[in-house]
């Protein structure tokens, strides 16, 4: 889901670049080294307006994601503060350890830990009443990140903060300032998205001198979630409070005569807190570790392992280097803004979907019961609504393929435990939320197929995807099946249930054709061909259906509602997807020029300012093109198949000048666990992969002057630009390994062959490249 883009915050300068000027102890300095990856970074970009996204600690896909929480514990104000963090806040509630990155719903949050001096609050106060509670105030120009590292001095309590993480771990160095007491919050009440009775249930309690540990459960996004954590101390703790807040009117707050439910070594209820207070020596620093596991406290303090000794410096280099190996997967030159913006997508590419599970192996699934991973690393946080769409494309070009495995593995053990015994719809901490619509682990179980990754049965994956497909009481798909439409009349947003749904039936019929299953993929490739039966040839428009065949009216193409006939979008956003079969679309349209007529329109709107601002998920407007919302995201691309790719050129121009930039507010709508991130990666990169699991990428055009995928067997595809310049926005010619490229398009195994593409730019475009029908991108008929 995405939101409203809200223009006008601005980093004062290169945030890399910013000095600390901390009170306590040295500088803290970059860890990556100048010119890598890592370094190119700017993990603030979308961390202001409605980006989402956090500035925190992490690893590539870590369990841990420990960033700082700015948000105001009001629960009609969540929005905002998705990602627990605002760039235009100027006080953090503390540090926690789970969050999404650019999600358009809020969650997580999960064990927040403040440290603090003076005089002992133990509620967060106001953030525009500095000293009412635990809260502080900052400043940017004392905060500093990079990939695996986040530092920043608290200001009211004048401690300097640094964090890093390692997968299941999180690592925070506190400096005090000299002779004031070292003391430290933990508060299991405060989540991400905070209303009444979130918390279930909690636990705290003493393990020994230095360790804590606990659990929550959540009645949150994914209802009955529960966490577990341990927490060490590098010092003994001197003195502690466990508190049950529910209590705080029987005891006054703290106690009531003959008792101190401080003194406790075990504390349980709805609101529970620990006070601690630490003696540390007179550099004044003092470092908590913090393991997270989906199962028992017992596996998170086993999870602390993972993390030996307290070298804070050592596991900040661990991260960077971790972030560096990742991020090397492209090696690209552009000048600035260019290459922050490229790394700094590609690093928000790589946030997602996370671990989740214990060093044994041990894993909570959809049932809500604990299991065993077997030879596979098991993964959640799948937003796959977004993210079948270019981010896990993405992650099967340039991630390892064993990563990729692990991804398909999960999605099938995920089914394998659902009570419904179907795959992931939108999922994270092994829970199903139900959120957005289609079975979209479809399409990224067929992609992964499709592209040779190994290291999962396709015999076992093929099932679940037809199960899914066939699940009758989901979405209108008992419907969907009879009609070959969803109805509106008995589901709403059937408009859209429907395409989305031909579109993941035509995955699966390319698996099963690959496969030799001859007869799963006719019966789907008929399937994938039910988006005609809600095409409107009058009007050229997608529209609902009602159960007796009519089309629903009164109708208008610029109408948006939740639980309309579209899902966060109109008939101008929806109308073009059918990314299988555009042959179909253009026919219905009455031509190549009828296509590029119709999408004209749709970027060329006037007057539309207004029209959608009731829909927050509709953001990054451009005529009726909506950018920060995926059903747009192919839309550009779709001038290559009526044989005017340079339309796409110019169009893609005016997408990454207006809809990204290098600033807080760079992203146009949420970054939806990567997908906004995985379009300007492909993008920058000239191509881009309008229909996964056909292994193809449309040809765009290039954004970066040299680029080199340093893919996972070992061989180098490289990408150059020549003459590239803002003036020179369009393709004069290409080659492919030295020869002409005439087609508008690569091929899959092209690329993992490794080989060269070079682009030759120019200042107008060539109407006669790419124009002749064999130039163009795949169409149904070719597949049937």
């Amino acid at each position: 889901m995405t939101a409203r883009s809200k223009r006008g915050i601005f980093l004062k300068s290169n945030l890399l670049a910013l000095a600390l000027v901390f009170s306590a102890g040295p500088t803290p300095v970059l860890a990556a080294e100048p010119g890598s990856p890592a370094a190119a970074v700017n993990v603030f970009i979308g961390t202001g307006a409605d980006g989402h996204t956090f500035p925190g600690a992490s690893r590539p896909y870590g369990m841990v994601q420990l960033s700082p929480d700015t948000q105001v514990r009001h629960f009609r104000q969540s929005y905002p503060w998705a990602s627990g963090y605002n760039y235009a806040d100027d006080s953090i509630l503390g540090f926690s350890h789970t969050h999404f990155s650019g999600s358009g719903h809020s969650d997580l949050g999960d064990v927040l830990l403040m440290p603090y001096s003076g005089d002992t609050r133990l509620e967060p106060g106001y953030p525009e009443r500095p000293f009412t509670g635990y809260r502080s105030r900052f400043s940017h120009d004392q905060e500093k990140a990079e990939p695996g590292y986040y530092a920043v001095r608290l200001k009211d309590h004048e401690v300097d903060v640094e964090l890093t993480a390692s997968e299941r771990v999180g690592l925070h160095r506190y400096r005090f300032k000299q002779g004031e007491p070292a003391k430290v919050i933990l508060d299991l009440r405060t989540s991400i998205y905070n209303y009444d009775n979130k918390n279930l249930w909690s636990r705290l309690r003493v393990r020994d001198g230095s360790t804590i540990s606990g659990m929550r459960e959540t009645r949150g996004w994914a209802p009955g979630r529960q966490l577990y954590f341990a927490v060490r101390f590098s010092r003994p703790i001197a003195t502690r409070q466990l508190l049950n807040r529910e209590e705080a009117i029987e005891y006054k707050g703290f106690a009531q005569p003959g008792k101190n439910p401080g003194d406790r070594a075990m504390v349980e209820g709805k609101a529970l807190m620990g006070d601690f207070q630490f003696d540390v020596p007179s550099d004044g620093t003092l470092m908590v570790k913090v393991a997270i596991s989906p199962t028992s406290e017992d596996n998170a303090i086993a999870n602390l392992d993972e993390m030996p000794g307290w070298d804070f410096d050592a596991e900040r280099g661990k991260a960077s280097k971790a972030w560096n190996e990742a991020l090397g997967a492209v090696s690209a030159e552009a000048p600035a803004p260019m290459r922050t913006m490229f790394y700094t997508a590609l690093y928000h590419s790589m946030l997602a979907p996370s671990l989740y599970m214990d060093r044994d192996g041990s894993y909570r699934g959809p049932d809500n019961q604990v299991h065993k991973a077997k030879n596979f690393r098991f993964h959640s946080t799948f937003s796959l609504w977004d993210t079948y769409r270019a981010l896990h494309p993405l992650l099967t070009l340039l991630a390892p393929e064993q990563r990729n495995a692990d991804f398909v593995r999960s999605l099938m053990a995920a089914q394998q435990h659902s009570p419904y015994g179907i795959l992931p719809v939108w999922s994270f901490h092994g829970l199903e939320t139900w959120t957005m619509i289609g079975y979209h682990a479809v399409p990224v179980i067929a992609d992964a197929y499709m592209k040779g990754i190994k290291g999962f049965d396709a015999e076992e994956a093929l099932k679940a995807m037809t199960a899914s497909a066939e699940y009758g009481p989901y979405g209108g798909l008992e419907h969907y099946m009879k009609l070959g439409y969803v109805p509106i009349d008995l589901e709403k947003e059937a408009a859209s249930k429907t395409v989305e749904y031909a579109f993941d039936d035509w995955t699966i019929a390319r698996m099963a054709e690959k496969m030799g299953k001859k007869d799963i993929a006719a019966r789907y490739y008929k399937r994938a061909q039910n988006y005609r039966n809600v095409f409107d040839k009058d009007t050229g428009f997608i529209r609902a259906r009602k159960s007796t065949g009519e089309f629903r009216t009164p109708f208008d193409p610029n109408v948006s509602n939740f639980g309309s006939d579209y899902t966060e979008g109109s008939a101008w956003q929806y109308s073009w997807y059918m990314p299988h079969d555009n042959a179909g679309l253009i026919s219905f349209l009455g031509g190549d020029a009828g296509l590029v007529s119709k999408i004209d329109q749709v970027f060329d709107a006037k007057g539309i300012d207004n029209m959608y601002a009731h829909m927050e998920d509709i953001s990054g407007l451009i005529g009726h093109y909506a950018h920060g919302n995926e059903p747009s995201h192919h839309v550009a691309y779709l001038y290559n198949y009526a044989g005017s790719p340079w339309r796409a050129q110019e169009r893609l121009a005016q997408i990454m000048a207006t809809q990204y930039s290098d600033k807080p507010d760079g992203l146009a709508g949420n970054d939806d666990l990567g997908q906004m991130s995985a379009w300007f990666t492909f993008t920058a990169m000239g191509f881009y992969p309008v229909a996964p699991a056909s292994n193809e990428y449309v040809i765009g055009r290039p954004f970066l002057d040299k680029a080199t995928l340093n893919l996972p067997n070992g061989k180098r595809f490289r990408m150059r630009a020549d003459n590239l310049s803002d003036a020179n926005r369009y393709i004069g010619r290409v080659t492919l390994n030295g020869k002409p490229l005439a087609r508008t398009f690569l091929r899959h195994e092209e690329i993992v062959a490794g080989g060269e593409l070079v682009f030759t730019m120019q200042d107008t475009p060539n109407k006669e490249w790419g124009k002749e029908q064999s130039a163009r991108p795949y169409t149904q008929t070719r597949y049937q």
